[in-house]
């Protein structure tokens, strides 16, 4: 629970980091900006849309009583837009970093520099921003699959459902989240893997406190450039953990 406490802190000295660099932080907001307006329109209409959805994927349930329907239909309702949210969070991630790249590879150089770091010869780059966006949504839609069947689950269904899908999609926020500060440095894929396995703990508390502000009214745009600030932070840390490893 220590390590869980330490990572979740880690975002929050990277709000800190709007004291040393605001105008890098303040142009992080940019892109976040424009990709949550598109995420919120969509999510709006998916909420007008839910109970058409769910009723016409349930036909069955109409010649149930009203109470057995209704229970059925809110179940699946709140399964599909819990695992709406979960794609939401790793996609909007994902846009966010990919097409305001120069603004965060800024962010997470300015966060080296502060902590004394040298340049980085490593360039993540455009295309690698890419196909680890591509990545981060496919895995996304995995785990709102998941969370969409526990979600059926009677009962404690709904609840499961938005413990699994926070849990699973704040660990792939850190995953990517860390991944530019990582690969500067020459990790691979299984390098990077093996880092971040070194504090599991640390890593979910980040991405679980990143997710939970995501999941705020505007928490999303607020957090985007404390997140790839805090992440750099990270990086460092599971870094200095293994080079400290027998």
């Amino acid at each position: 629970m220590r390590e869980f406490i330490r990572g979740a802190g880690l975002l929050f000295r990277g709000f800190a980091h709007w004291r040393r660099r605001p105008g890098a932080m303040a142009l992080g907001l940019i892109p976040a900006a424009i990709v949550a307006v598109l995420f919120a329109a969509g999510l709006v209409a998916l909420g007008l849309l839910l109970p058409g959805l769910t009723s016409t994927l349930t036909p069955f349930a109409d010649g149930w009583s009203p109470v057995w329907a209704t229970i059925i239909r809110v179940t699946l309702g709140t399964a599909v837009f819990g695992a709406a949210l979960a794609i939401g969070a790793v996609s909007f991630t994902a846009l966010t970093l990919l097409i305001g790249e120069p603004f965060y590879d800024r962010i997470w150089r300015s966060v080296e520099a502060a902590e004394g770091e040298g340049p980085l010869e490593a360039d993540y780059g455009f295309w690698r921003a890419a196909r680890d966006s591509l990545t981060l949504i496919a895995r996304g839609i995995l785990i709102a699959l998941i969370a969409v069947l526990i979600g059926l689950v009677p009962v404690v269904g709904s609840i499961l459902s938005g413990a699994v899908g926070v849990t699973l999609t704040g660990w792939l926020l850190a995953d990517e989240l860390t991944s530019r500060a990582l690969t500067a440095r020459g990790l691979l894929g299984p390098q990077r893997r093996a880092v971040r396995r070194g504090q599991r703990a640390r890593v979910l508390g980040f991405g679980v406190a990143t997710q939970l502000c995501f999941l705020v009214p505007l928490g999303a745009v607020a957090t985007m450039p404390a997140a790839v600030a805090g992440s750099t932070l990270l990086a460092r840390s599971l870094l200095a953990e293994a080079a400290d490893a027998p």
